[in-house]
């Protein structure tokens, strides 16, 4: 096990792209410039997707020059093809997160590509990124079941990060984009990913869908994992993944590793903090559990 793991913020981003209501362009950099505050180093910032297929994200270069440079952190873009990349690149994106598909259903539905056109365009948004002096990371999403397709074999995913290797991403991410996984199979497919891709980072990304998200994260870690991806509040959803509630709450991540002995480098207190705001700016409750129940020792 582990004693220290990385956090992702990925709020900003994925956390904000399934909210109805709009966010200001203010409102995204606060959140962002709150989440330095508590100590994250990498935070998903925008996603640099046409702006009719997620509304939410329309501002993201106005949130990248909002935002500027910050010292020390590393803000990540989303880049699902190369039109997107040269948008990132053309604003200062410090990291490009690609993203290839599992299943040819949420390809189509998400990309408009097969499996397999995701795994190249993300190669390619890959090498696009190192030519330019940029790193970027790969997320397989769906790895874990699709909600189009139904199951998805563990074979299939092993064969994609064997394909997405060469071009040398700086880790590769699983994501159970709609909230199918069980601890049983994360640790299966996590322990296989890392000796495949070693020394590639494996990364993981869980939504809470079916309340088993807390419980894949310490499946992954124990499986290899030292990279998490989480939202403060729990907040997030995928738009082309029916019913894919929220992302697990960064602040209830924090809880376990700061109760577990695992340093990350977050302030409890602050994300939590974070969370009740968040709650002002949504108009709604957050589903952190522990932004709810507060943090124990209290103080």
């Amino acid at each position: 096990m582990s004693k220290a793991v990385e956090i992702v913020e990925v709020g900003p981003r994925d956390g904000l792209q399934n909210e109805k209501t709009l966010v200001s362009t203010q409102d995204k950099v606060a959140f962002i410039r709150r989440a330095v505050a508590a100590g994250a180093k990498r935070i998903e910032i925008a996603s640099f997707v046409h702006p009719k297929r997620v509304p939410q994200m329309a501002d993201a270069e106005d949130v990248v020059r909002e935002l500027g440079e910050i010292d020390g952190v590393t803000r990540i873009g989303l880049t699902l093809n190369k039109r997107g990349a040269l948008r990132a690149l053309a604003c200062g994106i410090d990291q490009f997160g690609a993203v290839c598909v599992a299943s040819d259903g949420f390809g189509l539905k998400n990309q408009n590509q097969t499996s397999e056109e995701t795994i190249e365009t993300a190669n390619e948004i890959v090498r696009l990124a190192q030519s330019e002096g940029r790193t970027a990371q790969v997320t397989v999403s769906t790895a874990f079941g699709c909600p189009f397709d139904g199951e998805v074999p563990g074979e299939r995913v092993l064969d994609i990060v064997k394909k997405l290797t060469d071009a040398g991403p700086c880790e590769i991410a699983l994501a159970d984009t709609i909230g199918v996984g069980t601890p049983g199979q994360v640790s299966d497919l996590v322990s296989q990913v890392a000796d495949i891709i070693a020394p590639i980072p494996v990364r993981v990304h869980f939504h809470n869908t079916r309340n088993m998200a807390i419980a894949n994260v310490w499946a992954a870690i124990a499986a290899g994992a030292n990279v998490i991806d989480s939202s403060i509040g729990g907040i997030g959803g995928c738009p082309f993944a029916p019913n894919a509630t929220g992302n697990v709450a960064t602040e209830d991540v924090v809880y376990l590793l700061n109760r577990s002995g695992i340093a990350n480098g977050l302030d409890l207190n602050a994300l939590m903090e974070t969370g009740k705001w968040l709650e002002t700016v949504l108009g709604k409750k957050v589903p952190s559990m522990v932004t709810a129940a507060g943090g124990f020792p209290p103080g």
